[in-house]
């Protein structure tokens, strides 16, 4: 493999298409290739190494082909339009992969990158044989401009994390939403890896300086997607925070499968210029492609983090219960300051003081009580300690006071 070869696969693979799920920003071009052609087949095919992979494909099942003999190929090499009426005449394709599935008719315009790496073709395909005119050959061309357009909104705003280059949150929740539509119901997980404890940002920031947390960031990037290998998808959600999905297994395998990526982070301590103590955690969340909203799965993929970290573990599944507790106590915190507002909740009851001597009562106990208007009766011992070290206790004190 020539340098320049090996150029264009790298400013290909830095853009993560290949082997990502159908996207109807791409599709829409597709189908309208194959309406404007009047054809029953197109598609957006990348060049990669091997095969002619299709980002986005209209009247066909299968997403690739072997490169090899492949117009698209050709197209790839010459940065040049291609048209081929017949394959069957065509002394180089007529035993191509495409002519012996019944393809008679290719036409295929470049997709060049700014830097002027090609990475494909957006193409058009019939069963019989066909002529293209000058027109169309413009169509074409402006169909695989329009292609490109894509890709190129797609890297620059709002999907790829310029420190990482990796894709971002935002196009994690446009990933979801497609494998919703091409797999409902299937079954994945979310992994939550957190490289550095949060609390640890800030005195490092102040020692070292930010351009050693972006390096850091990157190396640490580079070696997450090592460990995790080439076929899944890495996410980066800010600071030393990713995410990536696999399929649902046991709670054991996933377990397994986070502590073998834990472990492979660790060497970063070894890696960096200046070797910093990094405690890498990662929080397992299961769930089914289209029952649960993006947010809700990186909430509960980040609480199984946190959890495991303040049980000093290297990893952790999702506990709805625990969650559950949390979520109780943040409803109770954000609830306090209109309950303190509308005298119908927050209520006193009184605990006398008698003189086993005399009988006398001597005095009385007032004790706080909360009657939550969709949980109930709350105890004293439960929101008393959500409050006590915020600015809320004063106000909640001197209710109790006037009361």
């Amino acid at each position: 493999m020539n340098a320049q070869e090996q150029e264009r696969l790298f400013a290909l693979r830095q853009l993560n298409l290949l082997d990502t799920p159908s996207s109807e920003s791409f599709d829409r071009i597709t189908r309208m290739a194959s309406q404007l052609f009047d054809l029953p087949i197109a598609a957006v095919s990348l060049t990669d190494e091997n095969r002619q992979w299709f980002k986005s494909r209209v009247g066909v099942d299968h997403w690739e082909i072997p490169r090899e003999k492949a117009p698209c190929a050709a197209v790839c090499a010459s940065s040049k339009i291609l048209v081929i009426p017949d394959l069957l005449t065509s002394a180089c394709y007529q035993n191509s992969h495409l002519a012996r599935s019944g393809i008679r008719f290719y036409a295929g315009a470049p997709l060049v990158t700014r830097e002027g790496h090609t990475l494909g073709a957006m193409c058009v395909l019939g069963t019989q044989p066909r002529e293209v005119s000058e027109q169309e050959q413009t169509t074409l061309r402006d169909l695989a401009a329009m292609v490109m357009a894509q890709i190129e909104l797609q890297h620059a705003f709002g999907r790829v994390d310029p420190l990482t280059g990796l894709s971002n949150r935002n196009q994690f929740d446009e990933d979801l939403q497609d494998m919703a539509r091409d797999q409902p119901s299937h079954r994945r997980a979310a992994l939550f890896t957190e490289v550095l404890d949060a609390s640890e940002l800030s005195a490092l920031h102040r020692t070292m300086g930010p351009a050693f947390l972006d390096e850091m960031a990157r190396v640490a990037a580079r070696c997450l997607q090592q460990a995790i290998g080439p076929a899944e998808k890495l996410y980066h959600l800010g600071g030393y925070q990713f995410v990536h999905l696999v399929n649902q297994t046991s709670d054991s395998e996933l377990l397994a499968e986070a502590l073998r990526l834990r472990q492979a982070l660790l060497t970063l301590e070894t890696t960096l210029t200046v070797p910093v103590l990094v405690y890498p955690t990662i929080g397992i969340a299961p769930f089914c492609l289209g029952e649960v909203a993006t947010a809700d799965i990186l909430r509960s993929a980040y609480a199984a983090c946190l959890d495991a970290r303040q049980a000093g573990e290297g990893a952790g599944l999702y506990s709805s219960s625990l969650d559950a507790s949390y979520q109780r106590h943040f409803i109770l915190f954000g609830d306090i300051g209109r309950a303190l507002e509308n005298d119908q909740e927050f209520y006193l009851v009184f605990q006398p003081r008698i003189s086993l001597a005399s009988g006398e009562c001597l005095g009385a106990e007032a004790l706080l009580r909360w009657h939550h208007p969709t949980l109930g009766e709350v105890s004293p011992g439960e929101f008393i300690p959500l409050i006590e070290n915020t600015p809320m206790a004063e106000p909640l004190t001197q209710w109790v006071l006037r009361h």
